[in-house]
């Protein structure tokens, strides 16, 4: 096969196929890392195109958006955070298979061969599969994934909501391929399976017909995102859901489908909706007695305690009865859009930060990243309406003019550099007026 004229540049035509599973074996087979892009990256343009074809096409169809602001911003909030620590170093899922093929493999099948190609297409969704089924089986495997169960709405803005942790255990269901297929071949399938993910993330489409029988498909995956009883630990596929029907675990879709936690946790917050079933798993740890009652709090399923079967008892998990609410605040349209521009504000610094990263220093890195992970968090205390939201947006906005003041953030837009210290000037401001007055009220003069 011939090597692309330009691997680095993806084409509108490739670009769209590419989020399709689509792209041709001689426009993705690449002779080293180095030459292939970062289709993930470049991937953004057609997540937020497809997301707001998506809006379109839902109030076409059924008169009302596909979810709601709140939970589409957490959403997009742990995709934005999952994607940081890239900033910093290769991913482990490349650094451990890199490793492991410099030191163990077998033998070398070829970069440029066509079966070298589709080998690896079913190599890596066959590891896909079986990291899925135990990311649901294994607790602590459970506690970086159930991140991206979290949501209640089911859209393609809950394809975004990664966990920051579940690249430090997924490497190890694809280090057997490292022992034949050549690592740039293998980096290209890991970013094209995980992009034909992002589309199945939407009940705009019904039913593929006769695909239904061969790949993961929107359908197959809205059983998969369900709390229903019917729709627990099954349909792990990432492209092929021929995996589920030959292993066992394959459900069809056949009543509506109530999408989130068996056990919600009721928040907006980005770093709660990553970490806390990790500190449920420290306090039953600490509580459950028994050394082997410990290691089975953290190897088998999350429903497990002692007594019950490893992954605990079906039976145990509500019952959907359609009447479910969905955790919601109270938060004003203004709000809403407030939050949007800070979001999207952040966005900004956020994809200059990415494009820019090998220019910039170590220390600007990290003075970034710890502004986004501050926006973050902030964003979502305003939507969880928590009593410390005004002071922690203060905070913000005041470092915000702090570090674009040192130049550690400089607008994307340098025409935009006076209007945006005026915005978070004003925005300091307001929120510092309301904090003073929440302190205020909170602590009453004595008489």
């Amino acid at each position: 096969m011939a090597i692309p004229e330009d691997p680095k540049e993806v084409s509108l035509s490739q670009g769209i196929r590419m989020m399709f599973y689509a792209m041709k074996p001689n426009e993705t087979s690449f002779q080293s890392l180095e030459e292939v892009p970062d289709y993930v990256k470049q991937a953004t343009p057609f997540f937020i195109s497809l997301i707001l074809l998506e809006l379109a096409l839902s109030w076409i169809l059924k008169g009302k958006p596909a979810g709601r602001v709140d939970d589409a911003l957490t959403s997009i909030s742990a995709g934005v955070l999952s994607r940081l620590p890239r900033l910093f170093f290769r991913s482990i899922e490349l650094s451990a298979y890199i490793y492991v093929w410099e030191n163990y493999r077998l033998f070398e099948l070829p970069w440029d061969s066509l079966w070298t190609w589709y080998l690896t297409f079913l190599g890596v969704d066959l590891g896909y599969y079986w990291f899925h089924r135990m990311a649901h089986e294994v607790n602590i495997m459970w506690a970086a994934h159930q991140t991206h169960h979290s949501s209640e709405d089911y859209n393609l803005s809950t394809a975004l909501r990664q966990s920051v942790f579940q690249i430090y255990t997924s490497w190890i269901f694809y280090c057997p391929l490292a022992l034949i297929i050549p690592p740039p071949m293998y980096a290209v399938h890991l970013e094209l399976n995980l992009l034909y993910q992002f589309w199945i993330h939407t009940e705009i489409i019904e039913s593929l017909g006769p695909l239904e029988l061969i790949l993961n498909t929107p359908s197959h995956h809205r059983v998969h995102h369900g709390r229903n009883p019917y729709c627990i630990d099954k349909n792990f596929a990432g492209t092929l859901i021929i995996w589920d029907r030959i292993f066992g675990t394959f459900e069809a879709e056949n009543e509506k489908v109530s999408y989130g936690l068996t056990h919600p946790i009721n928040t907006f917050e980005p770093i709660k909706v990553q970490f806390h079933h990790l500190h449920y798993i420290w306090a039953t740890f600490w509580t459950t007695p028994g050394f082997w009652n410990k290691l089975s709090v953290l190897f088998k399923g999350p429903g497990w305690s002692p007594g019950k079967p490893r992954l605990g008892l079906l039976e145990e998990i509500p019952k959907v009865t359609g009447k479910e609410v969905l955790y919601a605040t109270q938060v004003s349209g203004s709000l809403q859009l407030y939050a949007l521009v800070q979001f999207a504000l952040m966005l900004g610094f956020y994809e200059d930060t990415l494009a820019d990263q090998g220019a910039l220093s170590q220390a600007t890195l990290f003075l970034r990243t710890g502004y986004i992970i501050l926006t973050l968090t902030s964003i979502g205390f305003l939507m969880d309406q928590r009593p410390q939201a005004p002071i922690v947006e203060t905070i913000r906005c005041s470092v915000f003019l702090i570090l674009h003041k040192l130049n550690y953030l400089k607008p994307f837009i340098p025409s935009l550099t006076y209007a945006l210290e005026i915005l978070f000037s004003i925005c300091t401001t307001y929120w510092g007026i309301r904090s003073m007055r929440q302190l205020a009220s909170d602590h009453p003069k004595q008489p």
